[in-house]
């Protein structure tokens, strides 16, 4: 009876890769094919910043972008590996992208940021919040590095998009917001979910869903890692700082996109989270399944879908998939 078990799940999983392996394929060729002009409404003008653009997933969106004729802003912690970054993408042959220094966890380099933005570019257009940091590999599940985890991935993400938000340049096709998260992070995920049934059902309803009660979540989790109670807290059993991080930025979208909803025809600004799958990045430890360049995939597609007024949404593989 075991062995059945095991044989009918080896052969769930295999289908399961299968059916992905497929949709990658067929993506791959959707890359492939041209906006036609119709859709295209960005130009040269239109100003894209991509935080952690300097490597990884972050670079890979940062060079599609500047590929379908974007002006790229990519960022970076260290302001010389920008400097090296963009030199890739000129090398390349793509001229209109720039770099900046920028650090999430300093709020006066995201002021300074800011302001060097609005000043040589009059502000942005599109933001691709994909800097953050993982310390878990394998099984690993180390909460030694909780804090730096939650505070780069969830406040820092935050944090930018507060600071970005009054620079969203008006447009008819409306700014565009686009998280990079994690199916880690889903709250109704079968194997890696909050226990919690109340605070899930909380998180899930728009009505109830607030900044307040992301942030408590988040600070409840912080407290029990500080006085090592945290296994028993009913947490996402995997990766758990990495995946809480993320669960805190999917609701984080969906409150925002809430909240940006109530904005003017003209003013609109559209914010949606996907996950990129397990990636061969440094993130992932290089242990990942998917090419960087299918991993940026629906970042970009997200950053760019003609006549978007889908927002507060989450996806993988350029479909929407449950929070």
């Amino acid at each position: 009876m075991v062995l059945v078990l095991n044989q009918h799940r080896m052969g769930h999983k295999e289908k399961a890769k299968e059916r992905k392996d497929k949709r990658l394929q067929e993506i791959s060729l959707l890359r492939t094919i041209p906006y036609a002009d119709h859709q295209r409404w960005w130009s040269k003008e239109t100003i894209a910043v991509v935080t952690g653009g300097n490597r990884g997933i972050g670079f890979e969106i940062s060079r599609q972008l500047a590929d379908h004729g974007v002006t790229v802003i990519l960022t970076s912690r260290d302001a010389s590996v920008g400097v090296e970054s963009i030199k890739v993408l000129q090398e390349g042959g793509l001229q209109d992208v720039a770099c900046h220094q920028l650090d999430l966890l300093d709020p006066s380099s995201i002021s300074e940021f800011g302001d060097w933005l609005k000043e040589n570019y009059g502000g942005l257009d599109i933001l691709v919040n994909n800097a953050g940091v993982n310390f878990n590999f394998g099984s690993n599940n180390s909460v030694e590095h909780a804090n730096l985890v939650i505070e780069t991935n969830y406040f820092g993400t935050k944090r930018m998009i507060e600071a970005m938000i009054p620079l969203m340049k008006p447009s008819s096709a409306g700014g565009r917001i686009v998280n990079v998260s994690s199916r880690l992070g889903r709250l109704n995920g079968k194997r890696n979910r909050l226990e919690n049934e109340e605070l899930r059902e909380k998180l899930s309803n728009i009505e109830t869903l607030t900044e307040e009660l992301i942030d408590d979540m988040v600070a409840t989790f912080l407290k029990q890692v500080e006085d090592g109670t945290w296994e028993s807290g009913g947490w996402p059993p995997t990766f758990t700082d990495y995946s809480m991080s993320k669960l805190a930025v999917n609701a984080y979208t969906r409150f925002m996109a809430h909240k940006l909803s109530e904005r003017p025809d003209g003013e609109k600004i559209f914010i949606n989270s996907y996950c990129p799958g397990w990636v061969k990045t440094a993130l992932t430890g290089y242990a990942g399944s998917v090419s960087v360049e299918d991993g940026a995939d629906s970042g970009v597609w997200l950053s760019l879908l003609p006549d978007q007024a889908i927002t507060g949404k989450f996806f993988a593989e350029r479909r929407e998939i449950n929070f």
